[in-house]
């Protein structure tokens, strides 16, 4: 697999314009499986094509069962400056329920020895809505988080995906279904509890200290170009967006002939105005109605002001010089008000 990925690198090392990179990001799958010399053969591959900025931010997601003080020295030793931790919860009960295989010792661990191997940019990752999760135990969660001197955490409401084993359990009845009005109590106290503490809330789902958002992430929602390398990974350059086979052995097999089984698709004008006010309306840099009228035109600068009436009368919305913008009270709604504002 290491060796399909470097080969992929080197076939589509043109599709960036810029070949100078900000950001890199393992992510997807388990990428902290990863040894040191594995890793350092993917990134002598990537100088090989590309400039990396030395101020780039280097991002590795890791399970805490996967990060041994053994495995943080060897990670220590290549050019990775930040770790992404799959946290969930700090209780046992819920992270049982979501079928992790670590324990809240060992995510309480993980942050502490990366901290002690001089990992200071560290994001975790703590999700709430589970039906077992009260109020009290939630607001703890982000105490121990506040605690533990984390800079960045990202949090995501408890979603169940059709045809999962977590909905079949759940349609027999033996699980509880999840409640969206206890996930929007738990939204608000994460929103005031972070921001009391100096979390600025930069995206819906994402807070950070002063000076350690996420580059990469933000490039995604800003919509900025991107490469992605391996099986399922996806790549967009403004007007196409495309994406690697998602089966590994179909993605080794076309590397294995110099192939690469690709699927691309060109994004209409519509796809391109959605797509910047869904990612706009969560973050705080919100939708720039002055770019629309130049990229999209005055009459789609207009629709959309029109159209966004409705919530800013109900204060879910509010234009500043010219940038709309979410309010604190439409945070929590911002992806049903940007599918209702959509070109379609």
């Amino acid at each position: 697999m290491v060796n399909a990925i470097c080969k992929e690198i080197a076939m589509r090392q043109n599709y960036l314009q810029d070949k100078n990179l900000q950001t890199i990001y393992f992510g997807g799958g388990t990428p902290s499986l990863l040894n040191q010399k594995q890793l350092l053969q993917i990134f002598e591959t990537i100088e090989k094509h590309f400039t990396i900025q030395a101020n780039a931010e280097i991002t590795l997601e890791a399970n805490p069962d996967d990060l041994s003080e053994e495995k943080l020295t060897e990670l220590k030793h290549t050019p990775i400056n930040r770790l992404s931790i799959g946290v969930q919860s700090f209780f046992d009960a819920d992270l049982k329920w979501m079928n992790r295989a670590h324990n809240a010792n060992e995510a309480e661990n993980a942050i502490a020895m990366a901290k002690q191997k001089g990992f200071e940019n560290i994001t975790i990752d703590l999700i709430y809505g589970t039906p077992g999760l009260t109020n009290e135990n939630w607001q703890q969660n982000i105490q121990k988080a506040l605690a533990l001197g984390v800079n960045h955490i990202s949090s995501y409401a408890l979603t169940v995906e059709p045809k999962t084993v977590l909905a079949n359990m759940i349609e027999k009845g033996k699980l509880d279904d999840t409640n969206e009005e206890k996930a929007a109590e738990q939204f608000d106290i994460l929103v005031n509890t972070l921001t009391a503490n100096g979390f600025i809330h930069y995206e819906i789902s994402n807070f950070a200290k002063p000076d350690f958002f996420a580059k990469h992430n933000s490039n995604y929602w800003k919509g900025k170009h991107y490469l992605g390398i391996g099986p399922s990974a996806h790549s967009f350059n403004t007007v196409s967006r495309s994406w690697n086979v998602a089966n590994n052995q179909k993605y080794l097999n076309a590397l294995a002939i110099n192939e690469l089984e690709i699927t691309d698709e060109i994004l209409t004008v519509n796809n391109q105005i959605n797509e910047y006010i869904m990612t706009g309306l969560r973050t705080i840099w919100g939708c720039d109605l002055n770019f629309i009228a130049l990229q999209f035109g005055e009459t789609e600068k207009q629709r959309l002001i029109k159209e966004s009436a409705k919530f800013i009368d109900q204060d879910l919305l509010v234009i500043n010089n010219n940038i709309l913008l979410t309010t604190s009270k439409g945070k929590f709604l911002a992806d049903g008000i940007a599918a209702d504002l959509f070109l379609v």
